[in-house]
Formats: structure tokens, C-alpha cells, sequence
């Protein structure tokens, strides 16, 4: 919900002071991105009305209500810095655009920003990411709302990019599911995209997966399956399988692709055998970075891998100031 301290654009449009040119309801305040990044947010797949709706909650989280204490008290109004984002390990980068929109969202006055690498890009440690020259309070008040954002989604980038490199000249993907942050699915999977990934469905409207309590409920695979394609004849299904009775079952139902839930390679070889290009397959579980190579070489399609969005360390990624020079500390 809209409040006067977080206000939340609307969905769907944010009037003709954004970039999209969308209307919105009078309620909500238009998006103040730069119609600029409005366009790179575009491109590169994600929605500039929510990706400035979360840098509002970022950044609302970080302040309270109040002011940032320690940088008003120590930086005069109109000081203004120059600020690196930097790697501190070596990695994949994503996330410089949304680290854009939070600097955007608290910058009472215009910003410079020179941009030295693209999200998707390996960096190594040491190397500057982006350049930033706006009022000093401004850019220390952003710095770790932006970093938070910055270093998670450039973390599940470079986990993602060593599942892929494993994965290379086999023809078998790496994918992610639904093991998302709350609020922050759209980032992290767009973060999978950077680093080589590809992603399953966004939402539980866009495709139907039928898991094992799918299947106690609705008193067996092939009845759980046949309920969701009359109900939606439309929409993709995935059926969940445990072994190569059920998927025997599926496969005649007309399933479009079939998840082998923790499979030996051997069960996924044999599997891939039975199908015969007839569905796509999937495997889950058991997966690590050291048997990727096996569970590819049986011929699957996929390897969906949760540990991309729910467990990935961060990529360690700072914020320096410049020093004044001597013509400018004069």
C-alpha cells in the first residue's frame, strides 16, 4: 500500500513523469526514475515501477522515518563526493542498474554516473563497477541499500555462472525455482539470467507444476495431471515424479515436461531412454556443483538447482569515496 513515507507505485502504470508512459490512479505519485534507466531496466527484463517500488522499501527500511544520523551530522549540506562501487572478490556482476534506482530514489539533486562494466560481465576483485558524483549525503545514505541489493543479486549471478560453466558444451541448463526472497523474485531471477541461468516459472499463474502433495490430494499423478490440463488447457505443466512407474503414467497423460525428483544418474539415463524427446525432463535433487557433469551427460534438459536463489553468498562489492584533491581540499 501507497503511504506518505513509502509510496508504492501502482501496477501496471506510473504516469507520463516515467519513462513507460503508462497512466496511473491519482493515488500514487508518478515514477521518478530517469526515463534513461527506466529504458535499461526494460531491456534488460524487469519492471521499473517495481524495481523502484523496492528501492523506496530499501531505503524506508534503512532511514525509519528519520534522517541518517551520523552523515548529517558530519557532511555539510552541499559537500559533493565521487564514490567507486568496487569488487572486493572476483565474480559475476548483477544488480547496477537497481543499485541505480536506490542511488536515484534518495538523490535530492542530479547524480553522474559512469558505468565501467554491464550486469552479466565477470569481474575481478579490485575492479570498479560503477562511478557515482552526487551531494555526499546523499550517496552515503544510499550506499547500503544499494550494496545490500548489489552484492546479493551479484552473488546469486556468480553461484549461478559456476553451475553454468559445469554445465557448458552439454546441452543441459541450470534453472532456478521458486526458492525466491519475498519481494525480490523478479531481481533474483533476473541475477540467474546474468549469470547463464535460465528461470522457471515467475509465479504459480504462468505455469502448473504438480508436486507430490498435488498428487496425494487429488488421489494420483495421472489424476492430478488431467484435473489441471481440463481446468486449464492452456497453461504448461510439469508433473513431479518419483520414480519410472509414475513417469511412464505422465508421459501417456501428455505431460509438456517431467521433473525427476531425486534420480541417480543412472535413473535419469534410463528415464531420458523412456521418454524419447517426447517431454522435456528436469532434474532435481542430489545436485552438486561435482556430479552436474554426470546429470547432464544422461541428456536432460535441466538441472533445477534452489541452492541459486536461497543459499548463495554474497559477492563481496564496496563503496569508496575519492579522496579531495589537493586543488580541491584548497
Amino acid at each position: 500500500m501507497s503511504t506518505p513515507d513509502l509510496p508504492l507505485v501502482q501496477s501496471g502504470g506510473c504516469g507520463d513523469g516515467c519513462g513507460c508512459g503508462a497512466e496511473a490512479d491519482e493515488t500514487y505519485l508518478d515514477c521518478g526514475l530517469d526515463p534513461a534507466l527506466v529504458q535499461l531496466l526494460t531491456e534488460a527484463g524487469l519492471d521499473p515501477l517495481e524495481v523502484e517500488d523496492i528501492a523506496n522499501v530499501a531505503i524506508q527500511e534503512d532511514l525509519a522515518h528519520g534522517v541518517d544520523v551520523t552523515t548529517v551530522a558530519t557532511i555539510p549540506a552541499d559537500a559533493v563526493s565521487t564514490g567507486d562501487f568496487t569488487a572486493r572478490d572476483a565474480g559475476v556482476v548483477a544488480g547496477l542498474r537497481v543499485a541505480e534506482a536506490v542511488i536515484s530514489v534518495v538523490c535530492t539533486d542530479e547524480f553522474e554516473v559512469e558505468r565501467h562494466v554491464e550486469d552479466g560481465d565477470r569481474v575481478e576483485a579490485g575492479q570498479k563497477l560503477l562511478t557515482v558524483t552526487t551531494l555526499t549525503r546523499d550517496l552515503l545514505t544510499a550506499e547500503r541499500s544499494a550494496l545490500n541489493l548489489l552484492c546479493r543479486l551479484s552473488g546469486i549471478a556468480t553461484a549461478t555462472r559456476a553451475w553454468a560453466d559445469a554445465l557448458e558444451g552439454t546441452g543441459t541448463r541450470v534453472r532456478d525455482t521458486r526458492k525466491t526472497t519475498p519481494g525480490l523474485r523478479s531481481l533474483e531471477k533476473f541475477a540467474v539470467r546474468c549469470g547463464g541461468g535460465v528461470n522457471h516459472r515467475m509465479s504459480l499463474s504462468d505455469a502448473a507444476l504438480v508436486k507430490d502433495n498435488h498428487v496425494v490430494a487429488a488421489g494420483g499423478v495421472s489424476q492430478a495431471f488431467k484435473a489441471v490440463r481440463e481446468a486449464f488447457p492452456d497453461v504448461p505443466i510439469e508433473v513431479e515424479v518419483d520414480t519410472l512407474d509414475q513417469l511412464g503414467e505422465v508421459l501417456d497423460a501428455g505431460a509438456d515436461l517431467i521433473l525427476l525428483d531425486n534420480f541417480t544418474p543412472a535413473e535419469c539415463e534410463e528415464a531420458v531412454a523412456l521418454v524419447e524427446g517426447r517431454a522435456l525432463l528436469e532434474a532435481s535433487g542430489r545436485l552438486t556443483l561435482g556430479n552436474a557433469e554426470a546429470y547432464a551427460q544422461t541428456g536432460v534438459d535441466f538441472l533445477a538447482v534452489g541452492a541459486l536463489t536461497h543459499s548463495s553468498p554474497i559477492l563481496d562489492i564496496g563503496l569508496d569515496l575519492r579522496e579531495a584533491s589537493t586543488d580541491e581540499a584548497a
